[in-house]
């Protein structure tokens, strides 16, 4: 939406809240939302903009109370950060080209899914259809049902009634009726005689060999591990993403066109990168960030301290170690850490403590959080990690942990601690774990000339490489470890952008639409959740902990979708919200 009209809008909040005692606050605030009214309105010039930004300045440095002095600086922060919807509003009387109304969980889903339009078909009772329109942007939907981070429920629009719609517990039921080995890809198109070599089998990696195919591309992936999937098969539990399930998706991804996967192939060692780019006509990456972090203190390489992401990797090729009887502690707070938390849970381990520094290191998922806690994991904030000490052996014994306290909030808003006066404890421990982060293995491909930065490759918002003609990369190598969500947008990114550089301006067939929109009611109903086993019963053993919605649920669940794609703003683009 236009930038100026939401601050606007947070300004009235501020004036809203004023108690009227000073003249800053009761008066300026009415003022400025006065001529930021003109200037939304395309009725201001140049004049008008210094004097708002004249009053904001005065009321921030005289209000009595934050009320004002938030207030203005939040406008003050506006013509900053909006300098260009400013300018286009006083010059123009609009807002800048790029700006207009969309569908929030489309917008909001990495990879633009349809949302929707595949609720009202699971609505319908029309699941291959479901799966078909998800699959439409998203070729994983039954990976993306169980472990996606769901950001398309952020601002759903039914959360203006009651609570957003369980849009990832809805993809879930549709893929429970409907495997996605058992739906039909689309019909791919003509073969074009080009060859695109994918390097990795991850999202990202078999999302854009779906598309090319599709496209009529043959994709050649490369894949050093001996199965498919990257980190949803090595990196997410068993009790979240059963492999079973996974292998689903890959085999509808095989099976859409001219896709050749190579696996046990390890480029650096079996064949190298500037072998790839001679024999084939684009080279897309998409190598993940499988390599976990280590810290750089001593003990740090004691043969029972491990990173998270190394953990889950042994535990997936069947090493797991065995955590009868031991106290495992954990530093960290993401959804990696989460999940090796949890899994050394059912490794049988005595304790598991996660400790982190600050309340804003737990980045993982609410209900992941919840989860671990139910499962009898121990948490412990406001702790910084200083060292770890080892035994004779040279093993872990214990770590040691200096207490802390918070402070100001730095400029993204993130809470800062320092040191309390309180002495370092001393924290016993059998097994360390290191939720840290992870990297990518990127140091071939460094030496072939591929520009990389900590571990980094450098490519543009098209996924192509820096100065390098006809390479591509998209995915954690090139954004950080992130979600699989963001992975598979960033192959489906890729894919297009190949095809362009290719010569071509392919289209993907879509063989569903979504059905006709009828009005919603819109009588407040509670959200259906997803239920999971009890925690008594889950914490022994990795089997999936996440239980199926029922049919009158789902159908329920679907009734509560407004569809904006239709509505609102939906209507102003014919209908669909692309």
């Amino acid at each position: 939406m236009c930038p100026l009209v939401l601050y606007r809008s947070l300004l009235q909040l501020s004036m809203n809240q004023s108690c009227g005692k000073c003249v800053p606050c009761r008066d300026g605030l009415v003022e400025v939302d006065r001529m930021l009214q003109s200037i939304v309105n395309g009725d201001a010039d140049e004049g008008v903009l210094k004097k708002m930004e004249e009053t904001c300045r005065m009321i921030a440095a005289s209000a009595d109370c934050a009320v004002g002095v938030m207030g203005a600086n939040l406008i003050l922060d506006s013509l900053t950060e909006f300098a260009d919807e400013y300018e286009s509003h006083v010059n123009r009387g609009r807002c800048v080209e790029s700006v207009n109304q969309t569908i929030p969980c489309i917008t909001l889903c990495p990879a633009h899914v349809d949302v929707p339009g595949y609720v009202a078909l699971i609505k319908d009772g029309d699941y291959n259809g479901a799966v078909k329109l998800i699959r439409d942007r998203n070729p994983f939907p039954t990976a993306c049902a169980m472990v996606c981070e769901h950001p398309c429920e952020k601002q759903c629009r039914r959360a203006i009634i009651d609570d957003p719609i369980n849009i990832r517990g809805l993809k879930k039921y549709a893929v429970d009726q409907a495997h996605a080995d058992k739906v039909s890809t689309p019909k791919p198109n003509v073969s074009t005689g080009k060859r695109v070599a994918i390097i990795g089998s991850g999202p990202s990696g078999l999302t854009a060999a779906y598309f090319l195919a599709l496209m009529g591309h043959k994709a050649v992936v490369y894949e050093e591990h001996d199965k498919p999937g990257g980190m949803l098969r090595y990196g997410i539990p068993e009790y979240r993403l059963p492999k079973e399930r996974l292998d689903e998706d890959v085999a509808a991804i095989l099976s859409a066109g001219d896709i050749e996967l190579k696996c046990g192939v390890r480029v650096g060692r079996d064949v190298s990168f500037a072998e790839l780019r001679e024999q084939y006509d684009a080279v897309y990456m998409g190598l993940g960030a499988q390599i976990g972090n280590r810290m750089p203190m001593d003990g740090a390489d004691a043969s029972n301290v491990v990173p998270a992401a190394d953990f889950l990797q042994m535990v997936a090729n069947g090493n797991a170690p065995d955590l009868s009887g031991r106290k495992v502690v954990l530093i960290g707070g993401g959804n990696v850490a989460m999940d090796a938390a949890r899994t050394a849970i059912r490794l049988n381990a005595q304790t598991v403590h996660v400790f982190t520094r600050k309340r804003d290191d737990y980045t993982a998922l609410q209900s992941e959080i919840e989860g671990a806690m139910q499962e009898g994991v121990r948490f412990r904030t406001l702790l910084s990690f200083l060292n770890i000490e080892t035994d004779d052996e040279d093993r872990v014994s214990a770590v040691w942990l200096q207490p802390e306290i918070v402070a100001e909030y730095d400029k993204f808003g993130m809470v800062t601690t320092e040191h309390s006066s309180n002495y370092p404890y001393r924290f016993k421990c059998d097994y360390l774990i290191l939720g840290v982060g992870q990297r990518s293995d990127t140091a071939h491909f460094e030496e072939s000339g591929v520009p990389v930065e900590r571990s980094r490759i450098k490519a543009d918002v098209t996924c192509m490489v820096q100065e390098m003609d006809g390479v591509f990369s998209g995915g954690d190598c090139v954004t950080g470890p992130s979600t699989a969500i963001n992975a598979i947008a960033a192959g489906q990114v890729a894919a297009y952008n190949i095809d362009e550089y290719l010569g071509y301006h392919h289209k993907v067939a879509r063989d569903v639409s979504a059905p006709p929109a009828y009005p919603n009611p819109c009588i407040p109903t509670g959200r259906a959740e997803i239920e999971e086993k009890d925690p008594a019963e889950r914490k022994d053993n990795f089997g999936f902990v996440e239980m199926s919605m029922t049919y009158e649920e789902a159908v329920r669940e679907c009734g509560r979708c407004l569809r904006c794609d239709h509505y609102g703003s939906g209507a102003m683009e014919g209908g669909r919200g692309e």
